[in-house]
C-alpha cells in the first residue's frame, strides 16, 4: 500500500506540476514531497495527508519569493507589508 501510495503521489505531482506558474509549481512539489515524506514515515494516509498540506504551504512561501527577483520586501508606516525592487549599491 505504501508504494502505491508513493507512487500515486509522484504521479499526481509531475502532473500538476507540466501546466502551474512558478508558485503552483513548488506549492505542488512541496506537496508531493510531503506527502511522500509522510506517508513513508508514518505508514498512514493520514501522515501523508499532513506532510502534503505542510509541504504545499512551504512551497507556495518559495515559490513567491522565488518568482520574484530582486524584489525586496517594506513594511509601510501603516504596518502593511508591499513589495518593490530592492535597493541598487
Amino acid at each position: 500500500m505504501k508504494k502505491l501510495l508513493v507512487i500515486g503521489v509522484a504521479l499526481t505531482t509531475l502532473l500538476a506540476v507540466s501546466a502551474c506558474t512558478r508558485t503552483q509549481q513548488t506549492a505542488a512539489i512541496g506537496a508531493g514531497a510531503g506527502a511522500i515524506v509522510g506517508g513513508v514515515t508514518t505508514g498512514t494516509v493520514q501522515g501523508a495527508a499532513i506532510g502534503a498540506a505542510v509541504g504545499g504551504v512551504a512551497g507556495a512561501l518559495v515559490g513567491q519569493v522565488a518568482g520574484q527577483p530582486e524584489r525586496c520586501y517594506y513594511r509601510a508606516a501603516d504596518g502593511r507589508l508591499y513589495i518593490d525592487r530592492c535597493p541598487q549599491g
